[in-house]
């Protein structure tokens, strides 16, 4: 037991648990950025096609000038 001790017990900087522990807590602000998101994209989106929309048609009223 004494053997374990020594070789577990004095090791210095991150451990698999701390570096789970960080994982979690990236995966848990991609998920909440990812649904306050969510909320907004489909009007994002839309303003984009409108924009698209009228450039192509703004081009198409310019004839071959």
């Amino acid at each position: 037991m004494e053997r374990i001790n020594k070789l577990f017990g004095n090791k210095k900087g991150q451990n698999t648990v701390e570096y789970m522990l960080m994982l979690a807590m990236i995966v848990g602000v991609v998920l909440v950025a990812g649904a306050a998101l969510k909320k907004f994209m489909p009007g994002l989106f839309g303003q984009i096609q409108g924009m698209i929309t009228g450039g192509v048609s703004s081009l198409g009223a310019g004839g071959g000038n």
